[in-house]
């Protein structure tokens, strides 16, 4: 079988394309590697040219003058001049509804010509889509990413990208995608809640983790609990770093020599993984219902992770509370309390980490998610 995987968010296409090659399918992926995280990618439609230093500062002045961005327009005009290679693909499957990146009228007339020329398109909610983000300005979730925002409509520039999924040229892209594939695949329980009634929803996939590239070492803790925190400014509130940073502020003052914290900002994939090596424990977002893509590898190198993992991932999977990751919640004092309890007991880190690589290993496993595809590929 030919797949094509257009987008990246967080390496989900390319761990999935290594299971589905390992099971002896051609994979290619086509996208921009997702910023400064520069994800590899097969065919890259990454903006070179608008970021060039003789020429960066026209497109700051572009944007600051007519709100255009001209990143988005290179990025349309690679997938253009590369959509003749891009076909005769038995599935082509979108990172979410917005997968090119670029205006919204030139997204449509790209993925157009990209669902005439192949067989079959499949959807991945995951990121921010429409229909989820409806359902958190709705207030559905318990919480969302999207409290921050309310709390305070003054961070309306961080949430900038979020809102352009209400305007009216990107519900045209919305309803065009939805008309056009043959469903939609959930990758984690904060898209499976917003579309359970969807007539196009296929179902829910667990991101696939490639467990052969991620060492697994278990915790052996001596005299210091290290903690990591890596935060992105681009996602700073959406993730709710100020709750860990505040968190933080009170363990550092409480444990003294105890601890050792390490923060980092908005690094490039690869040197993130380097630095979060020596850590025990990692923060990684509170306004989750189940783990990211950061999370799950961290719990695959067996890592303690403070994320999403709400009581309906745990009954999907039969786990007990803090089985296999820590629910981080909105809460300042519930961080505190869950990091005190761990730097307290070192032995639970050491089993916490030692069950998030076996519940990695067995729910995760990048060959049996990517069987998992199949089989949704081959049955709609």
């Amino acid at each position: 079988m030919k797949v094509l995987l257009v987008g990246e968010f967080s390496r989900l296409h390319n761990s999935l394309k290594e299971g589905l090659k390992a099971l002896g399918h051609e994979v290619t992926i086509v996208g921009d590697g997702d910023g400064f995280k520069n994800f590899p990618v097969d065919v890259s439609i990454k903006a070179v040219i608008v970021q060039l230093p003789v020429i960066r500062s026209i497109t700051m002045a572009f944007y600051k003058l007519f709100n255009i961005d001209l990143n988005e327009l290179e990025r349309g005009l690679r997938f253009l001049y590369h959509l003749k290679r891009l076909k005769n693909y038995n599935v082509v499957q979108l990172i979410n509804e917005k997968p090119i990146k670029t205006f919204p009228f030139l997204e449509r007339y790209l993925l157009a010509r990209l669902f005439r020329q192949n067989t079959k398109t499949f959807l991945l909610s995951s990121g921010i889509d429409l229909i989820s983000l409806e359902f958190m300005l709705e207030k559905k979730f318990r919480y969302s990413l999207m409290d921050p925002f309310h709390e305070n409509p003054g961070l309306k520039t961080d949430y900038k990208y979020i809102q352009e999924f209400q305007s009216k040229s990107h519900r045209k892209t919305h309803e065009f995608v939805f008309e056009n594939i043959t469903g939609v695949i959930a990758t984690d329980f904060d898209y499976v809640l917003p579309l359970l009634n969807h007539k196009k929803f296929l179902g829910l996939i667990p991101n696939p983790i490639n467990t052969e590239r991620i060492h697994f070492k278990p915790l052996a803790i001596e005299n210091t609990v290290v903690i990591f925190l890596g935060i992105n400014r681009w996602t700073y509130h959406k993730k709710g770093m100020p709750f860990f940073e505040k968190a933080l502020k009170i363990i550092k003052d409480t444990y003294l020599d105890k601890v050792k914290i390490i923060c980092v900002e908005s690094v490039p994939y690869e040197e993130y993984l380097k630095l979060y090596e020596e850590a025990h424990i990692i923060l990684d977002q509170v306004y989750a219902y189940d783990q990211g893509y950061n999370a799950l590898e961290a719990m695959a190198a067996g890592k303690v992770v403070f994320t999403g993992a709400e009581i309906e991932f745990l009954e999907h999977y039969q786990l007990s509370e803090d089985e296999v990751a820590i629910n981080a919640l909105p809460d300042v004092d519930q961080l505190v309390e869950k990091l005190s309890w761990l730097i307290e007991s070192p032995t639970k880190i050491e089993q916490i980490g030692k069950n998030a690589r076996a519940f990695i290993e067995k729910e995760h496993h990048y060959k049996k998610v990517a069987e998992n595809y199949l089989t949704v590929y081959n049955g709609s």
